[in-house]
């Protein structure tokens, strides 16, 4: 099943980033068979991360949730995060980045 997880970062997020950047970057790379895509959200080029997107091939939403939960990045006192199940339009298509 594939999930769409929408991160939303308060702006004190920034220092926790800073400060895990790389054990994020490194869990992400452990798991990148589940965690398709993923990138942070800027408003505009010279401003900070206010949030983010992952996409996910899980089995199930309690598999989704752990990955989140697990990572590094994720504190609950500055980042909080929606996730939704996802389908295609054109289901028998693949779609390169």
């Amino acid at each position: 099943m594939r999930w769409v997880v929408l991160f939303d970062d308060a702006p004190e997020m920034m220092e926790h980033r800073k400060e895990n950047k790389q054990q994020h970057v490194d869990y992400v790379r452990r798991n990148k068979s589940e965690i398709v895509i993923g990138g942070g959200f800027k408003e505009d080029q010279e401003g900070i991360f206010v949030g983010g997107m992952w996409i996910l091939n899980v089995d199930s939403r309690e598999r989704a949730i752990d990955l989140i939960e697990n990572d590094p990045y994720f504190n609950p006192t500055h980042r909080k995060y929606k996730l939704l199940l996802w389908g295609k339009v054109l289901e028998d298509e693949t779609v390169e980045l």
